[in-house]
């Protein structure tokens, strides 16, 4: 058995009398949140609700301090659950790390067993983070989109936020079983890499004119949306009949002025995507996909940058300013 060492490295985040700040430090894995299984962290991934709590800028962590982080994969290196093993290669997205409990920037953790999931054959723990909550977050849109009857054959599905992590994965897992998919983008200059992962038409954001009526001629059949706000109000207007909405992001605001005449005259469905609350069962499967059917044809190309615990601070100012493409992911060892 992995022997833990008296001290290890951490990204944790105060707020307390000298202010809100957050950076590396060195902690004990007695430092750390309780948990039955205990693993050695291998890699991580960078999410904008990272930047949010590192930077303050969104309320993210509900206690404090905290290390930062919603994603980590590495290997158990003890456990007090029957399910995992010293030696297992495991995986965690969501599931209040970094809310309630101590996050993935870390090189120990420990964690609820009922929040980690064997990691699948076919993935490395590297490639599971380059997927992380942004990749399985486009798996969950597109598992429930098509709970409620979404197909190829209804017509394309357009991705907004396209040039995020969650917006890239879209585009190449729905391509990859068969969809058609337009992408919406502020970053003009990123058609080529949108049309590479397999957009079929790129919209510039600041050409799309939404009109005024409760229902405007019909464009699309769904919408994964990351973006929300107005541009939520704008795409439920044109989405088809028993089309569905997959609305997990507020890139863009957390309001929505919009009626319910979409709703009830053409049927189209708004479906919450809550990636840190997904039941067990349904993220198991959902990583058992993304290994398989659903693993991302341009997996290499989405995630385009690494960094180490120590340049997170650069990697978080990065994509706070919206100059983020596609996914960093971050080296614990």
């Amino acid at each position: 058995m992995t022997a833990i060492p008296d001290s290890f490295k951490a990204f944790r985040i105060h707020n307390d009398a000298e202010g809100y700040r957050s950076g590396i430090e060195n902690v004990s894995i007695d430092d750390l949140s309780e948990g039955d299984v205990v693993i050695r962290g291998e890699w991580s991934g960078i999410n904008f609700k990272d930047a949010l709590a590192a930077t303050g800028k969104g309320k993210i962590c509900q206690k404090y301090p905290l290390i930062g982080g919603i994603d980590v994969a590495g290997e158990v290196v003890s456990s007090q659950c029957d399910r995992f093993a010293p030696g297992d290669k495991v995986l965690v997205t969501g599931c209040n790390l970094s809310e309630k409990r101590d996050g993935g920037y870390s090189q120990y953790l420990r964690l609820d067993s009922n929040s980690v999931i064997p990691l699948p054959a076919g993935l490395t723990t590297r490639e599971a983070m380059g997927i992380g909550t942004a990749g399985f977050t486009a798996a969950i849109s597109l598992y429930r989109m098509e709970a409620l009857g979404q197909t190829p054959e209804a017509g394309p599905i357009v991705i907004t936020g396209a040039s995020g992590g969650v917006g890239s994965f879209a585009i190449d897992i729905l391509t990859r079983v068969g969809y058609e998919t337009h992408a919406i983008t502020g970053k003009v200059d990123q058609f080529d890499y949108l049309e590479d992962l397999g957009a079929k038409q790129c919209i510039s954001r600041h050409d799309l004119h939404w009109g005024q009526k409760p229902l405007e001629t019909i464009r699309w059949a769904g919408c994964i949306d990351s973006v929300g706000g107005d541009t939520l109000a704008g795409i439920s207007r044109v989405i088809d009949l028993w089309g569905n909405i997959a609305v997990c992001g507020m890139a863009g605001g957390i309001g929505l002025n919009a009626t319910n005449l979409p709703l009830i005259l053409r049927g189209v469905s708004l479906i919450g995507i809550s990636s840190n609350n997904t039941p067990y069962d349904i993220r198991k499967t959902l990583w058992d996909r993304l290994a398989n059917e659903w693993r991302p044809t341009h997996l290499d190309t989405i995630v385009n940058n690494e960094v180490s615990l120590d340049e997170l601070g650069d990697a978080f100012e990065v994509l706070m300013k919206g100059n983020a493409l596609g996914r960093t992911v971050v080296n614990l060892l």
